[in-house]
């Protein structure tokens, strides 16, 4: 049940009419998913994760990203892979629950319409996981969707 409350679609973040990645969130990363260009090795790739900043290239040239993150990420458990020319880059929310409106600080916000809409699946998310018998997959919300890292008390931790 909880794979229906996965994220739909990815976003885009687009800069000057170029796609520079796409991503997409649940309750506990961010997903940054980087096209590769052709005809480079593997190891040539190199990303820096630390707690408010990453940093995306290839060795010996200039970051194809090195940019703020919109909020805090536990650096211990993010990590990045390469697989079928893609990089996939997972962040680790330091605030499970918390919406992210762009993974890259002050740039390629989601419009207010798409941030509720990801506000209220993740508070969905934050349900199926706390009620792991129900099906919250048809839910909807009316109105403004709360805060899934405060509604009710927070976010339960294990």
């Amino acid at each position: 049940m909880a794979e229906k409350l996965a994220p739909e679609k990815r976003h885009n973040f687009v800069h000057d009419g170029q796609k520079v990645f796409e991503w997409d969130q649940t309750l506990e990363e961010v997903n940054i998913y980087i096209n590769l260009p052709p005809n480079v090795h593997s190891k040539q790739f190199y990303c820096k994760i630390q707690s408010k900043h990453v940093e995306v290239g290839i060795k010996g040239n200039p970051p194809y990203l090195n940019h703020d993150l919109t909020c805090p990420v536990k650096t211990d458990s993010s990590f990045w892979t390469l697989e079928d020319g893609i990089m996939h880059i997972t962040l680790q929310k330091r605030d499970k629950g918390q919406t992210w409106a762009s993974p890259i600080l002050g740039q390629g916000q989601l419009d207010p319409y798409a941030t509720d809409l990801e506000q209220k699946r993740l508070m969905l998310q934050r349900f199926q996981e706390e009620n792991p018998g129900f099906d919250f997959s048809q839910a909807q919300f009316s109105g403004n969707c709360p805060d899934p890292r405060t509604f009710m008390g927070g976010i339960r931790s294990d």
